[in-house]
C-alpha cells in the first residue's frame, strides 16, 4: 500500500471514528433522558443530569462535523458551482475550502485553548454536578480538530488533484459494508 493510500485510509477511519463517537454521545443523551423520566416518575432527583445532557449534545454535534463534511452531508451550493463552469468552479472550491480551513483551524485553536485554560484555572460547571469543565470541553476540541483536519484534507485534494472528494465513498468502506 502506498503512503498516500495509507494516509487516505487512516483519514477516512478517523472521520468514521468521529461519527461513531458522535453516535455514542447521542445514545448517552438518550440514556440520560430515559433516566430522567424514570427518576421523575419515581420521585428521585438526578443531580446534574441536564448538564450532562448538554455536554453530550455538544459532543455529538462537534464529533459529527468531520464525518458529515467528508460524506457530503453539509449543504453545498451546487447550482452556483455548475453555473461557474469547470475552471472557475475549481477556483471557487479552492477558495471555499481555504476559507473553511482557516475558520476550522481558528475554532480548533481556541477550543483547545479553552480546554487548557479551564484545566489551568480549575473551572467547574455552574450546575449541581460541579464537573471540571475541561472534561466536556475535550469532546468539543476533538471535534473541532477533526473538522479542521477534514477541511485541510479536502482543500489540499482540490489543490493537488483537482477534486475535493466530498461525498466519495472509499473502496475500503464499500468492501466493509
Amino acid at each position: 500500500m502506498t503512503p498516500l493510500r495509507l494516509l487516505r485510509v487512516l483519514l477516512d477511519a478517523l472521520y468514521r471514528l468521529g461519527g461513531v463517537l458522535a453516535a455514542a454521545s447521542l445514545f448517552g443523551l438518550f440514556a440520560i433522558i430515559v433516566a430522567q423520566m424514570i427518576a421523575r416518575w419515581s420521585g428521585v432527583s438526578l443531580r446534574g443530569s441536564t448538564d450532562y445532557a448538554g455536554y453530550l449534545m455538544a459532543a455529538s454535534a462537534f464529533l459529527a462535523f468531520a464525518t458529515a463534511l467528508d460524506r457530503g452531508y453539509h449543504i453545498r451550493v451546487t447550482m452556483l458551482h455548475a453555473a461557474l463552469g469547470k475552471r472557475m468552479g475549481r477556483w471557487a472550491e479552492v477558495w471555499a475550502f481555504g476559507i473553511g480551513s482557516l475558520i476550522a483551524c481558528y475554532v480548533a485553536w481556541y477550543a483547545c485553548r479553552a480546554v487548557w485554560w479551564s484545566k489551568k484555572l480549575g473551572d467547574l460547571s455552574q450546575g449541581l454536578d460541579a464537573t471540571p469543565l475541561w472534561i466536556p470541553q475535550l469532546a468539543m476540541a476533538a471535534g473541532a480538530i477533526l473538522l479542521a483536519i477534514c477541511f485541510l484534507d479536502h482543500w489540499l485534494r482540490v489543490l493537488v488533484v483537482g477534486r475535493h472528494g466530498v461525498g466519495d465513498v472509499s473502496e475500503d468502506v464499500i468492501r466493509s459494508e
